[in-house]
């Protein structure tokens, strides 16, 4: 008999369930959502669930967590302060595709570099135009997103930079070839940069969490849905947090087809913060061919339509 559990945070509410078997759900549990310390409602919620269905922490084989924390820093324009190294393409471009507005005043440097379609360099890296960048900069930021042109063919000059950003400042760094194997630079860079915004906060719901599921005793390996749908290690969630955007509602979609067996649904997914409607069909969420877009912002994310 495997007991599986399920934990929502939501604006308003988190939530909890306990499943017998992937067939069952034996017990559910609510408690408010407690934004200055999420773990205090998640607590709440899982050891309510828990006395509910009268299960031992111990005998949970698998947590899971969703979540619209990142949808929602996003349409209310959370996160924290982020800088952004762009290599090999033009100044214009910052405005065009909507990255100035994505950055909110944060610094920016377009920098010398880049490889051409093939893979090949197109022009050197300008190593000490960075240098330069991080000593006026890296103290004043939580993190760093990098986008190069064609790093996708070639990721060199993103992976020196990296090194660059680790040396100097110690602050984690989002690679733009590291979140989508896509070409078109300017909106891979738009998802470098909202995944460095979300890191911080990411991490610290899903350190608190699994810190709160220790202490009560859930002593399995706790796993976050993708925007997708999937399941994904912590520690891949807490790298690539961008890739839980619509986590919340995507698992709407596919609890709802677990509870229904519908193949072809209508789910409305209504929260406190966003609503989200998406389309089931043969019995499977579509995935948006474009990129999940959240409020105005259109990443290269694999996440449900909505």
């Amino acid at each position: 008999m495997a007991l599986l559990l399920g934990v929502d945070t939501g604006g308003t509410y988190t939530d909890a369930v306990i499943i017998r078997d992937e067939r069952e759900v034996i017990a559910s549990a609510k408690a408010l959502t407690t934004r200055h310390d999420l773990a205090i409602g998640v607590g709440g919620a899982v050891r309510a669930v828990l006395a509910q269905s009268g299960v031992s922490p111990a005998d949970i084989a698998l947590a899971s967590l969703s979540t619209t924390l990142a949808t929602n820093a996003l349409v209310e324009g959370q996160g924290g302060r982020v800088a952004l190294v762009y290599i090999g393409f033009k100044e214009r471009d910052l405005e065009t595709h909507g990255l100035l507005e994505a950055l909110k005043g944060d610094p920016h440097v377009v920098l010398a570099g880049g490889h051409n379609h093939a893979g090949g360099e197109a022009v050197p890296f300008d190593e000490d135009g960075l240098r330069a960048f991080l000593a006026e900069h890296g103290a004043g930021v939580g993190g760093f997103a990098v986008a190069s042109q064609f790093a996708t063919r070639n990721p060199a000059h993103e992976l020196r930079a990296m090194a660059l950003v680790a040396e100097m400042t110690g602050r984690p760094v989002s690679a733009s070839h590291q979140l989508s194997a896509k070409l078109n630079g300017p909106k891979r860079a738009m998802t470098a940069v909202l995944n460095a915004r979300l890191i911080g906060m990411i991490d610290r719901l899903i350190g608190r969490a699994e810190d709160i599921l220790r202490e009560i005793g859930v002593s399995e390996p706790l796993m976050v849905v993708r925007g997708d749908g999937a399941l994904i290690s912590s520690a891949q969630a807490r790298e690539r947090p961008i890739e839980t955007i619509l986590s919340g509602p995507a698992a709407s979609i596919v609890g709802a087809r677990w509870m229904t067996g519908a193949d072809h649904a209508l789910v409305s997914d209504i929260g406190g913060t966003t609503t989200d409607v998406a389309l089931l069909k043969d019995g499977r969420p579509a995935i948006d061919p474009a990129g999940a877009r959240v409020g105005k912002y259109r990443t290269m994310v694999e996440a449900v339509a909505m």
